[in-house]
């Protein structure tokens, strides 16, 4: 009995793991419709100056890159919010990065300025 338990058990934990597995390398699709996303910003008190942060970006440089160096906020972490949850964040930000694509740059204002977003 306890072999036939174990390769019952042993069965299941596989299925289940390779569930898990291919859920959270499928980050386009979850990010679509997740809960949780991880997400970098560069905040701007000026909008000028998150333009000038946005031409650096689409002239081709890494957005941490561009984070350390205009980001009023998280610049040592390359604008690295990390994971987070909806219903944390502020509104207008959460609006914008719940439905950007993985890798796209959006844009929010909310009372701290202006934030570019980006979804990893």
């Amino acid at each position: 009995k306890d072999s036939k338990d174990s390769k019952g058990k042993g069965g299941g934990g596989k299925d289940a793991k390779k569930t898990d597995k291919s859920g959270d390398n499928n980050t386009a699709a979850a990010a679509k419709g997740a809960q949780t996303i991880t997400v970098r910003h560069i905040l701007c008190g000026k909008h000028s100056r998150k333009e000038e942060a946005l031409a650096k970006i689409n002239a081709g440089e890494s957005f941490a890159d561009v984070a350390r160096e205009y980001s009023e906020d998280k610049a040592r972490q390359g604008g690295l919010l990390g994971k987070k949850t909806k219903g944390s964040l502020e509104a207008p930000f959460e609006e914008v990065a719940f439905k950007l694509p993985i890798g796209q740059v959006g844009e929010a204002k909310t009372v701290h300025g202006y934030h570019l977003i980006v979804v990893e």
